[in-house]
């Protein structure tokens, strides 16, 4: 039984790690060609810069926890496709040739590394849920879901915002101060720092127009709605040891909230 899903797993990871591998690589030459791949995959694999120990380490956080997955629950997640093999398809093809446009950018280059890396990703995520007892499984998911979000955690955030100050004096100051904002109010820096990039480039591109403005409204009322809903107003003006206004404690009232 273990050679047969052994051999199943070379397959499917192989086929799928080459379509991955492409289909990543071609989302850099859209709109001339059709790639394949969701919107925070190329995020992703531009914040990383090129840098193949960035693509190895970001892969690796979410490889873990896509471990534990496998072998706690029997399910492939959605990272394995979208953030593992292309990561680290992306830093094997970076360990001799840095230049994206000759790596990263290349459908065919991208379609080996991610056929040979998917190949031995679903068979070793496969093949290790089959060996593990049962007895073991509660143990291993207990281990490597925290293991996995010390890496993810403190990884993300920090990609993304060397990435927006490397975008410009503009979006480093946004993705600061907005990827604070989100860091205290959702307890994740990463969608401020993305906000910051968009409004930055946005107002570098084009100024401070309609569309930038109204973006940048936009932004304010997400994050002003987002703590509402979270409570956090009402954390910040306890440990401000200030006292909590009755209309507002009424208002959280309306929507099922408590102090």
């Amino acid at each position: 039984m273990l050679m047969i899903i052994l051999f199943k797993s070379l397959i499917i990871g192989g086929l799928a790690g080459i379509g991955i591998g492409a289909g990543a690589a071609r989302m850099f030459h859209a709109p001339s060609v059709q790639g394949m791949g969701a919107f925070r995959t190329l995020g992703e694999l531009n914040a990383c810069e090129g840098d193949p120990i960035s693509h190895f380490s970001f892969g690796l956080g979410f490889f873990f926890n896509s471990w534990a997955s496998v072998v706690g629950a029997g399910a492939l997640t959605q990272d394995i496709d979208h953030r593992i093999i292309p990561n680290w398809a992306a830093a094997a093809l970076m360990i001799k040739n840095k230049n994206v446009e000759e790596t990263l950018h290349d459908p065919r280059k991208m379609a080996l590394a991610g056929g040979i890396i998917g190949a031995v990703i679903v068979a070793f995520l496969n093949t290790t849920a089959v060996a593990v007892p049962a007895s073991v499984q509660t143990i291993a998911v207990a281990v490597l879901v925290p293991a996995a979000n010390l890496l993810i955690n403190p990884v993300m955030p920090v990609i993304f915002w060397l990435a927006a100050l490397d975008a410009g004096r503009r979006s480093g100051i946004w993705g600061t101060v907005l990827g604070g904002l989100a860091q205290v109010i959702m307890g994740n820096a990463v969608p401020g720092v993305v906000l910051g990039i968009l409004i930055g480039k946005g107002v570098d591109d084009s100024g401070w127009n309609k569309v930038t403005k109204a973006l940048l409204a936009a932004v304010f009322i997400l994050f002003a709605l987002s703590a509402f809903f979270r409570g956090v107003d009402l954390k910040l003006i306890t440990q401000m040891n200030l006292e909590v206004p009755g209309w507002l404690t009424n208002l959280h009232g309306v929507f099922g909230m408590t102090k």
